[in-house]
């Protein structure tokens, strides 16, 4: 058997996220698994390395597969390529070691945020950010995403259905900046927890329109509480952009 790496872009808009929960859920993890299954003539199963949440994207989501080798990595792509909805992109197979699991071998990921901060709408990019119409203070949320930064237990971050053995995770970047009427949050840690970006990013948008303070985070973070936690951001602005192993 041979084992292949799968880099896939995804439009997430109208999919219930990546894992597939069940033979007739509209996932992407499904829909790969379908039209791969359909080559090799057997039930087959991709290991994805993040379970993006029900209508995130991705620029670069990786997973694993494992053939029979009958086939080659362009005939993979190309075949995928050409039966997969328009909506998801096979950008990369690549032979990998037998060994490799894309989830387990993860080291850290990255998630893009997009915020359109402008008093009008963007009828372009309405499906693939989070409209704020007032001008967000980006000083403020510059400082406030600094107290992320770090080993913290996230549980007022989460959503109740995460189910982990330890809410604890590092965060080792946020950078937040600003681009032609856009406001860009980047973070990268070891591991997310379910919600959990798109929490942080609400709380950041919070703080820059004066609703929470920058200098609050630490005391949410203590509180391990969920409703002192700000909005939670809009599926539509966030993006898988890289996973590093």
């Amino acid at each position: 058997m041979n084992n292949y790496m799968l880099t896939i872009q995804y439009d997430g808009g109208r999919y219930k996220g990546w894992q597939r929960l069940g033979s007739g859920e509209n996932t992407i993890q499904g829909k790969i698994e379908q039209v791969l299954s359909e080559l090799v003539g057997k039930q087959t199963e991709i290991i994805g390395s993040s379970r993006t949440d029900a209508g995130v994207h991705a620029f670069a989501q990786i997973a694993n597969v494992k053939l029979d080798g009958k086939h080659s990595e362009m005939e993979i792509k190309k075949y995928l390529n050409r039966y997969l909805p328009q909506d998801i992109s096979i950008k990369e197979v690549t032979l990998v070691h037998e060994r490799f699991h894309a989830r387990y071998n993860t080291k850290d990921k990255t998630y893009l945020y997009k915020i359109w901060n402008e008093d009008y709408t963007n009828p372009f990019m309405r499906k693939f950010s989070m409209h704020v119409e007032k001008k967000l203070n980006i000083d403020n949320m510059k400082i406030a995403g600094q107290y992320f930064i770090g080993e913290h237990d996230f549980t007022a971050f989460s959503n109740a259905k995460s189910k982990k053995k330890t809410m604890v995770r590092e965060i080792y970047s946020l950078d937040i900046n600003e681009n032609n009427g856009f406001v860009e949050i980047r973070v990268r840690g070891n591991g997310f927890l379910y919600n959990m970006v798109r929490k942080m990013v609400g709380t950041l948008i919070e703080v820059g329109l004066g609703q929470i303070e920058a200098e609050a985070i630490p005391t949410i973070l203590h509180s391990k509480e969920r409703n002192q936690t700000g909005i939670m951001a809009d599926s539509a602005g966030l993006y898988l952009e890289r996973i590093d192993f």
